[in-house]
């Protein structure tokens, strides 16, 4: 089932009376038809956007949000290392399976998370003795084994993730320090060999913008390649703080792209020193659009994965501790204003669901008045621009505006915001006025808000 979003036309309130000056003339109400779910939205810019999922929770509103708006799952931990072989020769395939069964039954991709990682190993493996050739069979067997299971089930692997340090040195891991760096190109080729159709790919965090770990990760991706070493992508994990949008990120995804590879973010949320505001909201917002829309830009950028697309489901606030409120969704999986701004990102209409436009007429004389229309957004919501239109009766014309661009063909008359006052904050509003002439009658007109 797919969240419905109530959109309702303005409505007239109130009438002119009288022909008192000072007479108010109201309309409220909000505007625009829901837009279609974001995977459709996605599908139409040719990207992926998906979220990752907890197997156990998909069913309720968890699983209907899933399915509907999402065209690509990540299991957030049901296919790491230590879920699927938590005793050596002893599987468990359960939640993962039950993932990608969700995903086919919903038309969905799935991308599998990890094969090759420092963290989550069973503790047999991590606390094992080891010589290099029992460590290069075991993480072979590991892969072979994985990967066939869902060979042409998954449309990408993240098979190794997170391999280096914050200098773009090598992560120092079990498998770097006693199988060397080139553990790396062991295990792409291993995947390939398990699976000739699946995207592999390189996924790290903190390589969203161009710094010295993306430098390296570049640096080994062009390696790779030359060596003819299959590498078909890299996975940006985006795991940002508010305000902190990376402002080198497209120039990062466009030179991985250009080096022939594809590009995805892979583990997107935005977290914010708890307690959210409505400030935080509207800046987180932005945030959100500018990563996708950084994504959108490029065509080799494939799609971008949120983890986890509602705050009862995050990572978070476990991991950092007074963080929180880093998804798209309420824990009561209310859309947040961070949702609006994905789907306006993939070519959805701005919303403007719970914002209202008022007209009223301030001053009237006989043959002209002033009218002004104010543009509110309620706690939660708010606008990076906006657009009010209305038809007036016969006589009635828009003479000059400020604050707004007014334009009147006939009887039909459409004011967009100004550059410096598109956006309306969550909370907030903004107004525009103008002057006009009118003849016989200066009734109000059925104002939309788009």
């Amino acid at each position: 089932m797919s969240p419905s979003r109530t959109a309702f036309r303005p409505r007239l309130l109130a009438l002119l009376t009288g022909a008192a000056t000072t007479a108010t003339l109201l309309l409220a109400g909000t505007a625009t038809a829901a837009d279609p779910p974001l995977r459709d939205l996605a599908t139409a810019k040719g990207k992926v956007i998906g979220t990752a999922v907890t197997g156990s929770k998909l069913t309720g509103t968890y699983g209907d949000l899933a399915g509907a708006q999402f065209n690509a799952l990540t299991p957030g931990n049901a296919m790491k290392w230590e879920s699927v072989e938590p005793s050596r020769g002893t599987y468990n395939w359960a939640e993962a399976d039950q993932i990608v069964a969700f995903a086919q039954a919903h038309n969905q991709q799935v991308r599998g998370h990890t094969l090759v990682w420092h963290s989550q190993n069973p503790g047999w493996l991590a606390n094992g003795t080891w010589t290099p050739a029992q460590l290069s069979t075991l993480l072979q067997d590991h892969i072979t084994t994985e990967v066939t299971r869902y060979k042409g089930k998954l449309a990408t692997w993240d098979v190794v993730n997170e391999p280096f340090n914050e200098d773009g040195t090598y992560r120092s891991t079990l498998w770097s320090d006693n199988l060397g760096t080139d553990y790396i190109a062991q295990a792409l080729t291993w995947a390939r060999a398990a699976d000739p159709t699946a995207k592999l790919y390189i996924n790290d965090y903190n390589v969203e913008g161009v710094n010295a770990k993306s430098t390296a990760l570049y640096n080994l991706v062009k390696s790779l390649k030359e060596r003819g070493i299959p590498i078909d992508g890299v996975g940006l994990q985006a795991h940002l703080i508010l305000g902190q949008y990376p402002s080198t990120l497209r120039q990062n995804i466009q030179r991985f792209a250009d080096l022939g590879v594809d590009v995805a973010i892979t583990e997107l949320d935005i977290r914010m020193q708890l307690p959210a505001t409505e400030a935080k909201s509207t800046q987180q917002a932005a945030d959100y659009k500018a990563v996708v829309d950084a994504c959108v830009a490029v065509t080799r950028c494939v799609g971008v994965t949120v983890w986890g697309f509602t705050d009862s489901d995050s990572w978070i606030p476990d991991v950092f501790e007074g963080y929180g409120a880093a998804t798209p969704y309420t824990e009561n999986f209310t859309p947040k204003p961070a949702y609006h701004a994905i789907a306006q990102s993939l070519g959805g209409t701005p919303s403007t669901e719970g914002c209202t436009a008022t007209y009223s007429v301030p001053s009237q004389w006989n043959s002209g008045f002033t009218g002004q229309v104010t543009i509110a957004c309620p706690a939660g919501r708010s606008l990076s621009s906006w657009k009010v239109s209305w038809t007036y009766g016969t006589g009635q014309q828009v003479t000059q505006a400020w604050n707004a661009t007014c334009t009147q063909s006939g009887t039909a008359v459409t004011c967009v915001n100004a550059s410096y006052n598109g956006t309306v904050p969550s909370g907030g509003s903004v107004s525009f006025g103008f002057n006009g002439t009118w003849s016989g009658s200066n009734p109000v007109p059925a104002v939309t808000l788009g």
